[in-house]
């Protein structure tokens, strides 16, 4: 009989696993060694590794910012994020890519929802290597290239890892979104080909991000849908969030283009009523 057969005995061993840490957890309450200048631990409101293959979902208060660092230089954020008093409204990569006049994101890049607000920017960028136009994986690609596609098989994909995350704030498969990918890039060629670009990259690659609302945000570590490799590929994802000012009227990236410029205004207008 197994040790953990008996509930007294499962019990006593459960207990035993308390203090337990590995690499890939959130850490409660949060506490990091590398903040950046004038924060502080108690402005941490988030720190948590996703492992490869797996998802995080969290809500972030307008003014927050979020660090995102690709540990082994192979993870793939998938990101979802919805407007979090009104989940109807969420991320439109469409609108993203069209109202800025670019597909290629970077520092000083928005992130912009279905009504023409801002839900994220782009503050810091030393990757440079993301993806608007090809979303994530799902059960049927993932058993197509590796045998297994199952969310709770060996290779779990993005989309069913995004569907996870997203019902932790009540929200179904069906409000599950076309997702941007960080770390993980595309070119468009002049024939309209698409030409991969997945590394693997040197480890450590960073950026950070603002929110601009209340936001829900979900993230899925999977292997970018047209990563060419036959292997499950993947490296841990680490996330930082701490508190911040709400974007003041003279920020920068506020200010970049009239069409951002808009959209801050919109974000503006929705918190002033």
């Amino acid at each position: 009989m197994s040790q953990t057969a008996d509930p007294r005995a499962a019990r006593e061993h459960a207990r035993a696993q308390g203090g337990t840490r590995v690499e890939t957890m959130p850490v409660l309450p949060p506490v990091a060694d590398d903040l950046p200048a004038g924060v502080t631990t108690e402005d941490l409101v988030w720190e948590e590794t996703v492992a490869p293959g797996g998802y995080t979902s969290r809500r972030l208060a307008r003014g927050t910012r979020l660090r995102l660092i690709d540990k082994g230089g192979d993870a793939c954020a998938s990101l979802n994020i919805f407007n979090a008093e009104m989940p109807t409204e969420r991320l439109n990569v469409a609108d993203t890519v069209k109202v800025q006049w670019n597909a290629y994101l970077g520092a000083g890049k928005l992130l912009l929802s279905d009504m023409g607000r801002v839900l994220m920017s782009i503050l810091e960028d030393d990757a440079e290597t993301h993806d608007a136009f090809c979303g994530t994986s799902n059960a049927a690609t993932n058993a197509a290239k590796y045998g297994e596609g199952r969310n709770s098989g060996a290779f779990p994909n993005g989309r069913d890892r995004l569907i996870l995350g997203a019902a932790k704030h009540g929200l179904t498969r069906r409000d599950v979104h076309p997702c941007i990918n960080l770390f993980k890039g595309t070119r468009i060629e002049a024939d309209g080909a698409i030409t991969p670009i997945i590394g693997p990259f040197a480890p450590g690659r960073a950026m950070m991000l603002r929110a601009e609302m209340d936001v829900i945000l979900v993230i899925a570590n999977c292997p970018h849908v047209r990563d060419p490799r036959t292997e499950y590929s993947s490296t841990p994802l680490r996330l930082t969030a701490w508190r911040g000012p709400i974007t003041p009227e003279t920020d920068p990236v506020r200010n970049a283009t009239p069409e951002g410029l808009r959209a801050f205004l919109n974000v503006e207008d929705l918190y002033r009523r």
